[in-house]
């Protein structure tokens, strides 16, 4: 009898141990400022499914790799990923007023302090990191290696360049490959990087990291798309926000280009295209990442 458990159970799992991760990322005997310090754990503690973390451990794990190590690299993740809602949420980006069922970090704390918590999670990435070489034993230029994938995929050739091209997307965007690069930017480069170092970390061959981050692209653009569905169709309990607010913002969307049904059928093509990019990649055992492609695609928040 398998004592495998289910794949709810793994992302709970991986959610609590990342959270216990988190809570201690600053240090206590480093003295920050305390309205700083509550304003970064205040958007970093504020729940969400840690999926980009869960591919992390999921990568790494595939490659039977240093699971604590990698837990680091999904906290560095998790930490840029909140760092880019805070000032996604800001009134000179998107302007909202809920994350995840929580008034926004500038509602709480002031524009100012919010730009600032975004800032310190940024860098505060990088810090955990760069830890992995003396703490974990993760050989150095596999480090360095993960600092350059993380610069670039989520500076201004990755999640930035993305950010910038879905403001300047918002005067109108005329064909389906603009909308397509704001997604491979804005969401599918950091979900590619959190692959890339969990494969890092495990000592992955080249051939298998090209498997993980074609992965990554397909997957998320995929999760994008299914986020734009979900925009229209969602339950606004479920996801902690308003839909329809591309709508609203004159947002040019997947379902507007393409229509719902479409838009749905895309959202199958790209999993079942990123689940095969691993099959055939040799790794020992990929099964979770099968899963977390499968969660994502099915999911309704």
């Amino acid at each position: 009898m398998s004592n495998r458990i289910s794949f709810r159970e793994y992302h709970q799992n991986i959610i609590e141990r990342v959270t216990n991760r988190l809570e201690e990322s600053l240090p206590a005997a480093w003295r920050i400022p305390s309205s700083l310090r509550e304003a970064m754990l205040y958007s970093l503690m504020a729940g969400g499914k840690r999926m980009r973390p869960l591919l992390v451990i999921a990568a790494c794990e595939a490659l039977k790799g240093n699971t604590d190590a990698a837990l680091d690299a999904a906290c560095a993740v998790e930490m840029v990923h909140t760092y880019s809602l805070i000032h996604d949420d800001l009134p000179a980006m998107d302007n909202d007023d809920y994350r995840r069922g929580k008034l926004t970090n500038h509602k709480v704390f002031g524009e100012a302090t919010a730009i600032l918590a975004g800032d310190g999670l940024l860098t505060h990435a990088f810090y955990l990191v760069g830890r992995m070489a003396p703490l974990h034993g993760v050989p150095a230029e596999r480090v360095v290696q993960m600092t350059m994938d993380l610069s670039e995929m989520a500076g201004p050739k990755g999640m930035v360049g993305g950010q910038a091209a879905d403001m300047e997307g918002e005067q109108g965007l005329t064909e389906l490959s603009q909308l397509e690069y704001i997604h491979l930017h804005k969401t599918s480069d950091l979900i590619t990087f959190s692959l890339l170092a969990g494969g890092r970390i495990a000592g992955a061959e080249e051939a298998q990291l090209e498997a993980l981050r074609a992965f990554g692209q397909k997957l998320g653009l995929a999760f994008q798309i299914q986020d734009d569905i979900l925009d229209i169709v969602g339950d606004e309990a479920k996801l902690g926000k308003k839909t329809k607010s591309d709508m609203k913002q004159e947002k040019v969307t997947y379902p507007y280009f393409i229509g719902l049904d479409a838009s749905r059928s895309e959202v199958k093509r790209l999993t079942a295209e990123a689940k095969e990019a691993v099959l055939g990649a040799g790794f020992p055992d990929p099964s979770r990442l099968l899963e977390a492609a499968d969660y994502l695609m099915n999911r309704d928040h």
